[in-house]
């Protein structure tokens, strides 16, 4: 089926739904220029991206901020949850708004979709940015035992995963379940829209949607290890958290890219982009400008 779009003009931004397959993938685009995609991590939105957006824009970038496939304002199939199929969803959207090749960022779990899409896409993927996640397939399995202050970023993986159950026992109370997450793994609290995100996984299918994509790790960890068999081309940027994931995001792409640089941002928890935009910004732009 061929893709079609539908375009919506608000608040300085562009809010396009492109249709993949008869399933509509929620859009946000701002600026002009060369084509940036933004890949948001669970629990939240395109809407963690509205600094980045901003300042690439005033860069001579054309950010576009996405919904994956199950969140934000995008469908909630039943399935192609699996990092592998995400990605492809993505890969048809950006190629119907126009754009072969583009250069893509990734944060938590967009992170997994993002080198899931420069790893099936390599002509299409000029330059990649991860933040904040290990990789299923990559990084080593977590233990069950892990200690404590290790625990509170492990967790919910295995509970997530769980058919069924944490539907039944957060229906209701998706605010006490996100803000319990929000709590702890941020370190400036005040910065992060929680009551936006809140609001999309209490949607229905909000908390289905979100959770398939930890569902899918399974077939997530297949794909990966056939795809950590090829390094990727392009260049790479890994950016942690000093107060979340610290240097595992580079530790993971190490051995997997050959062109791999990267940072850790101090005074920051796990939602970078908008606890720390600044300093974020001024390691992405540079980037993906070329210039570092």
């Amino acid at each position: 089926m061929k893709p079609s779009i539908e375009r919506l003009e608000h608040d300085n931004y562009t809010h396009r739904y492109v249709r993949i397959d008869g399933q509509r993938i929620h859009c946000v685009t701002a600026g002009h220029g060369r084509p940036v995609l933004l890949i948001p991590g669970w629990p939240q939105t395109w809407f963690a991206w509205r600094h980045v957006m901003q300042a690439l824009a005033e860069k001579g970038f054309m950010p576009i901020a996405v919904d994956p496939p199950g969140t934000g304002h995008s469908d909630r199939p039943l399935d192609g949850y699996d990092t592998g199929a995400a990605a492809a969803k993505l890969h048809r959207a950006m190629a119907a708004l126009g754009h072969e090749q583009y250069q893509v960022v990734g944060h938590d779990v967009g992170m997994w979709i993002a080198y899931a899409l420069a790893s099936d896409y390599p002509d299409a993927v000029s330059r990649l940015a991860l933040t904040e996640a290990v990789i299923p397939g990559l990084a080593p399995a977590p233990g069950i035992f892990a200690p404590p202050e290790q625990n509170i970023f492990l967790w919910h993986f295995m509970f997530n995963q769980v058919a069924d159950l944490p539907e039944a026992l957060i229906a209701g109370r998706e605010k006490a379940y996100l803000d319990f997450m929000f709590d702890r793994w941020s370190h400036r609290r005040d910065r992060v829209a929680a009551d936006v995100y809140i609001a999309a996984y209490a949607a229905p299918g909000g908390l289905r949607g979100g959770f398939a994509y930890y569902r899918a790790i399974p077939e997530t960890i297949r794909q990966n290890r056939e795809r950590a068999q090829r390094k990727l081309a392009m260049p790479v940027l890994a950016i942690g958290a000093k107060h979340a994931t610290n240097d595992a995001p580079l530790a993971t792409m190490r051995g997997n890219a050959v062109d791999l640089r990267g940072f850790v941002v101090p005074d920051c928890g796990h939602f970078i982009m908008e606890e720390a935009p600044e300093a974020f910004i001024a390691h992405l732009v540079p980037f993906l400008e070329g210039r570092a």
